[in-house]
């Protein structure tokens, strides 16, 4: 069973992840931290403190103490064992010398922008896929677009070196690409070669490249179906491609088991969607030590608010307002639980956005200890003329609404 050999028709889809994003772009701001194992996630009081001679002091994480996460690790920390979503107080027992810094989503986001911009100065059709990652629809690039035969695949890589470059030049941070026929392939692919890498793989390479890796490297194989494979004895994705479209359908429903098949042999149609609307924007924290809505009110309220604000700041600075404000909660025994209200007009101010989220909390039992909060918008809508006068009017209406809070608003 051999794919077929790629055409001239062939789309050229490239998926670019930058390497190690966050901690990337703090080793730009702490060169001499190059090289070493650094964990981003800390909180404020983990900012390096300059020190009399010039040079800085850094947190460590055998330090720290609290339930927060890693949001990224460089390399170096990885080789430890390290990684993204594990608790800080593991990755201290396996790497207690790690540097550890606190996370900068601004200077994230500005770094974000210009590697967007980089890319779309060579190559303008782009999906935007979060803060690190894009998939760029290279088919009708000038250079790949007359290139014919072998030459082809020379244009493409040429244009992919070129993008590479420019992201480097922009940012002075590397990125690795994977160029394949499809997004589901360049997903993979860009995750071979790291860090600043530059894979291509035609349908021809299916066989040799893409099968012997185990299936949970296909985006959208999780874990449970992960294991479902591995009890029937599917762990690679040649595995899968090996078994019947009938027999998967069998055991995982018509929809998830054709896509499996499908996926297997390295079939998406899917196209690079140049544009797309959020269906919300959130905030939340997850506390280092549980907090009572009583005894630590005033944190909790700070908290809230501050949590409210930056809500509004994405809102207004990405051009949407919410007509539905919620917030979530999670409590000490892992309960979540979630309230929502739904507004007469659509807001993406602060005081609208903490009235209204203060209204959803008088809806829950605060009796038990917190340790996550957040708050949300959803039913999305652009910001035009008219709604904007609404903000504006509703804004001056309320302003009294965050710095004199109504008494009736439980305030935790």
């Amino acid at each position: 069973m051999n794919p077929p050999a790629p055409t001239s028709g062939t789309r050229w889809i490239a998926h670019l992840d930058m390497d190690a994003f966050y901690a990337s772009v703090e080793l730009l701001r702490y060169p001499e931290l190059r090289g070493q194992p650094v964990v981003i996630g800390g909180g404020r009081r983990h900012q390096p403190e300059l020190q009399a001679d010039g040079s800085r002091r850094f947190a460590r994480l055998r330090d720290y103490t609290g339930r927060g996460v890693i949001t990224t690790a460089t390399y170096p920390a990885r080789d430890l064992g390290v990684h993204s979503g594990m608790g800080l107080m593991k990755a201290a027992a396996l790497a207690p010398d790690a540097v550890l810094l606190p996370t900068d989503f601004d200077e994230y986001r500005r770094y974000s922008r210009l590697f967007k911009a980089a890319v779309a100065e060579v190559a303008p059709l782009i999906e935007d896929r979060g803060i690190d990652e894009i998939y760029i629809d290279l088919t009708d690039v000038p250079g790949v677009r007359e290139a014919v035969g072998h030459d082809r695949l020379g244009g493409v890589r040429a244009v992919a070196q070129e993008i590479k470059n420019s992201v480097h030049r922009a940012t002075g941070l590397s990125c690795s690409i994977g160029v394949t026929p499809n997004k589901l392939l360049s997903k993979i692919a860009s995750d071979l070669d790291k860090p600043d890498g530059l894979t291509l793989i035609t349908a021809a390479d299916l066989q040799r490249h893409i099968w012997p890796l185990p299936v949970r490297r296909i985006n959208g194989i999780g874990p449970k179906a992960g294991n479902k494979l591995a009890a029937l004895g599917i762990r690679s994705i040649g595995d899968l491609a090996a078994c019947e479209r009938h027999w998967l359908v069998e055991r995982f429903g018509r929809s998830y088991g054709a896509w499996l098949w499908d996926a297997s042999h390295g079939i998406d149609d899917r196209p690079v969607v140049t544009h797309s609307e959020p269906v919300s924007m959130s905030r939340e924290t997850t506390f280092e030590r549980d907090l009572h809505a009583v005894r630590d009110r005033a944190t909790l309220s700070r908290i809230f608010t501050e949590l409210c604000e930056e809500l509004a700041g994405d809102l207004q600075r990405k051009g949407y307002m919410g007509r539905t404000i919620g917030i979530k909660l999670r409590f000490d025994d892992f309960k979540t639980v979630t309230r929502d209200l739904t507004l007469p007009q659509p807001v993406c101010d602060l005081p609208a956005i903490r009235r209204a989220a203060g209204q959803c909390l008088k809806r829950v039992d605060l009796s038990r200890r917190l340790r996550l909060l957040g708050v949300r918008a959803g039913s999305l809508a652009r910001r035009t003329r008219t709604l904007e006068a609404y903000a504006s009017a509703d804004s001056a209406a309320t302003a009294h609404a965050v710095r004199e809070p109504d008494p009736e608003l439980p305030l935790f």
